[in-house]
Order: C-alpha cells, then structure tokens, then sequence
C-alpha cells in the first residue's frame, strides 16, 4: 500500500468509527418505534379506545399528557360525542373496525351479546384476580354485566337512577310559579314557559319543555315512570308472566301527555329528530326552561346558559306525584362497559397491558385526575378533601370533563377523594340522585336471558319506536298503533315475551 493510500484508509476507518455508534443509535429508535406501535417490548404499550364524549371539548393535551405519564401508556383516544355514540359504535362493529377498547352503553350492551358469543371480545373474568384493584370489583354488578356466566367487560358504575327534571328557576320566580309536584303542575309550568313570557322579553320566542330522539335517556321514559309505566317490562300478576311496557295503560298515557305538549307546540316540534347537543344548545341559549333527563347535567347547563346571560338560574326536581305515587325507572348499577376487541388485541400479553392500565386508573393519584382533574389547575386540595372553587369550573370543564368517562367503579373506590365544599347544583343533583333510591323501578328481565331479544332485538324496538313517535305526532291513531305492537308479537316478540317469561319463573 502505498504512503498516499495510508491515510486515506485511517481517515475512513476513524468516519466509520465514529458513523456507527449513530447507526447504531438510529437502528435501536427505529425498533423502538416498531415495538411502540404494535404495543410490545419494554415501551409504553399503545392502547387504543373509542369513548363517549359528554362535554364540547374533549380533554386538554395537558391533562392528556398528565394521565399517559402517570399510566405510563400511549393512548389513541377516539372521543365520539354522546348523541351519535351508538350510531357510530354500531358502525364501528359491523365493520370489524373496532378499537382496541370500545365503551358500550348497557342499552347497547344488550344488543351486542352474539357478538359477544361469536367471539369477537376478550373474556376477562380469569384475569381480574391478577390485579390489586380489578380483583376487588363488586362482584353484584359484574354478575349483572355477565354472557352466559363469563365476564367480558369492566363497568363504569352509576347510581340506579339519576333521572329527574331541570328547571330555569328565575323563570319560575318571574311568573310567581312554584316547582312542580304532579304532572298536571308539570304541564302548567311547561305551559306557562311557551306562552307567558319568562324572559320577559316582550317576544313570543320561548318554550316549555325541549326534548331530544331518545326514548329512554330523554324525557319520555321518565315521564312514563311517573305515569305508572313498568321499567321495561312489567308483571302480570294473573298469568304469571311478564308484559312488555308498551301494552300497558300507563305507556298510552305518557303518549298522550306528550302528544298534548306537541299539539299545543309546548315542545320543539323537531323533538323526534333533535339531538342531545341541539337540546341542550336550546337551554343555554334561554330558548326553554323545562329538560328532563338525568339531573347530573345540571351544572354544566347552568354553567353555559350563564355565559349567555348571567341571571340564569336553575333548579331541580325529582319527585313528581303519579297514579302510582313517586317513581323513576333505573338501570342496572352500571352504565355501561369497557369491551376489549379480539382482532385489535392480538395477544394475552397485551390485554394483560390494557388490564393493568385500568388497574392503575383506580389508584388514587389517577383516579382522581380522572374525576377532578389536576390539582392547583382544576381543584384544591385541603385537609384531604378536594375543593371545588367556582373560578375553576369553567377550566375543569373544558380541560378536565371528558375524562370521568374513564372511570370504571368509581362510586365505590375508596381511592377516591371526597369532596368538601361542592358547587350548590352539583350537590343538590346527588342529593336527589340519593332519593331517588327510595322509589326506584326495577327492570324485572336484569339477568334474564331471552336468545330472540338478543338476535333480532334491535330490529324489534324499532317498530315500537317508530309507532310511538309517529303516535306522539299525531300519524298514527290508538289502533295503529297497537297494530304495529301487534306486528311487533308476529315478527318476534311473542318469542320474546315467553322466553323472558320462562326465564322470570324459572328464576
């Protein structure tokens, strides 16, 4: 080799030398990134999750960022607002392009259990003993939440009934009403919004109650429990049996009450139509004074309906007089669940991460982000109890809000903060939440199982759906509509009424 070549070899072999620690660095980012994504190796798993969205921004990337740290997990979350979740979580299914982890509504949940059976989720019931906090969860609601004896889900828990009725109350004051205690004193303050002028305004440009396409969490079902209506199903105590809601009395006589605020245009004539951000849209913006759902609802609306104008007040009421005295419909102790996708979720190993992610929410520090957000940003902490300053609800809501969707068992998880000085709606919402308890309506079918419900019930509900709006609109009279619950019986129903009937015996 010659003397000019020499150095030109040296000098290459140092480029390399020093070249290939950065190669090597480069190589180890790029297998990094391959073991992220496909939720493997020593890297945060990346859990995917598609969620109901219940407030108009879905969490800060601060707050985000906070929960992924603390979880030590990537999340993809998909935040689909409440009013279209179900559409687009059926779409979702039917496409085979689910999530990772997909929340269903226990409305849902029902319609939902061949595809349980078929194999499409994860059992997760040999798991949960594997894990400190999942291990403890209420052994009652996971018996509720079962297929056949196993368990696919983990539930988001709720009180058995948070329904009730939401009031502007300076419209009451400015007419000289008092909150209502019957349905006919429900009617008048309805009445009396729509027609007397409450905002006193000097224009005709309000109405009583605003209602949105919802049988169940919308006003209808609860005014059908003041009625006397069964929740869901109720009992004939002649045959033995059990009787769809919809034959009885008490049904015909929410359709009608309903029919009456139509024709009388104290509801928005588009109420079969309107979604639950349109409704509630139309109480911020001090265009109705009566919404009837669940009372947790209440501080954000007042919140809002306060940027407009900050005179609004509201108030609420959970006890209406009926045939039948004081009653509200409840749903089984959970909303809803957290299902885990067989296709999304390849392995045990990474289902076992996605299990540990929900094991770590119920730790304190993580669960209450979850449910108040961060603290000195959106709460305070004082002698262990959290406060909940008014100047920081605004913040809390838009950064914070959304993730208490998150929660799974919460009511019940001693990790949770209380709070010592609540915002007054707040807790006067939990406090008739609370009453509530004393005159719930049982669903009698919890825990039944009827295979014809489970196929084709779906299907089935939409005949009754269909028939009951197009009664409340005035397109059907009282015997079309009883011939759609008779078409109802032909195409299905009969079957599911003497299979849950069988059930109930047998039980």
């Amino acid at each position: 080799m010659s003397g000019l070549q020499r150095p030109a070899v040296c000098r290459f072999r140092k480029l390399m030398l020093a070249i290939l620690p950065l190669l090597l660095l480069c190589a180890s980012c790029t297998g990094g990134d391959d073991k992220k994504s496909s939720g493997g190796g020593d890297d945060k798993p990346v859990i995917t999750i598609m969620a109901p969205l219940h407030f108009p921004h879905s969490p800060s990337e601060e707050t985000m960022n906070e929960l992924e740290t603390l979880t030590g997990t990537q999340l993809e979350i998909n935040w689909v607002p409440d009013g279209i979740y179900t559409d687009k979580m059926n779409t979702a299914l039917t496409t085979n392009s689910l999530k990772k982890v997909t929340f269903a509504k226990h409305t849902d949940y029902m319609f939902m259990k061949n595809s349980i059976r078929s194999g499409a989720f994860w059992e997760i019931g040999p798991y949960l003993e594997r894990f400190p906090n999942l291990k403890h969860l209420d052994k009652g609601i996971l018996a509720q939440t079962a297929v056949d004896g196993k368990l696919y889900g983990l539930y988001t828990e709720r009180p058995s009934s948070r329904q009730g009725i939401i009031i502007r109350e300076d419209w009451l004051n400015v007419l000289g009403l008092s909150k209502p205690s019957t349905l006919e004193e429900l009617y008048e303050v309805i009445r009396q919004f729509t027609q007397n002028d409450p905002d006193s305004n000097g224009k005709h440009d309000t109405f009583g109650l605003v209602d949105r396409n919802d049988l169940v969490f919308g006003a209808f079902k609860t005014l059908g429990s003041y009625f006397g209506t069964p929740n869901n199903w109720g009992t004939d105590g002649a045959g033995g049996g059990l009787v769809p809601e919809f034959e009885s009395a008490a049904y015909l006589d929410t359709m009608n009450y309903m029919k009456r605020l139509y024709d009388e245009g104290l509801i928005n004539k588009d109420f079969a139509v309107t979604s639950k951000e349109m409704q509630r849209d139309f109480v911020i913006r001090g265009l109705a004074g009566v919404y009837i759902g669940s009372m947790q609802d209440v501080q954000r609306l007042s919140d809002e309906a306060q940027r407009f104008n900050p005179k609004a007040k509201f108030t609420l009421v959970n006890r209406i007089q009926g045939p039948e005295g004081y009653r509200v419909w409840s749903i089984p102790n959970y909303f809803g669940l957290y299902l885990f996708s067989k296709k999304a979720i390849r392995t045990e190993e990474e289902l076992l991460d996605i299990l540990a992610f929900y094991d770590r929410t119920m730790d304190g520090d993580v669960a209450n982000l979850l449910k108040y957000g961060m603290e000195d940003k959106h709460y305070l902490l004082k002698d262990g109890k959290v406060l909940l300053p008014e100047e920081m609800t605004q913040t809390r809501t838009t950064e914070a809000g959304g993730l208490y969707v998150l929660m799974i068992a919460d009511l019940s998880n001693p990790n949770v903060k209380d709070v010592s000085e609540q915002e007054t709606l707040q807790e006067e919402a939990e406090r008739y939440t609370a009453d509530n308890e004393k005159f719930i309506v049982p669903d009698p079918t919890n825990g039944l199982e009827s295979k014809t419900y489970d196929e084709r019930g779906v299907e089935l509900y939409k005949i009754i759906s269909d028939a009951t709006y197009n009664y409340m609109l005035g397109k059907l009279d009282e015997d079309g509509f009883y011939r759609e619950v008779e078409r109802w019986k032909q195409q299905g129903g009969s079957d599911i009424i003497k299979e849950y009937t069988e059930a109930y015996n047998a039980k």
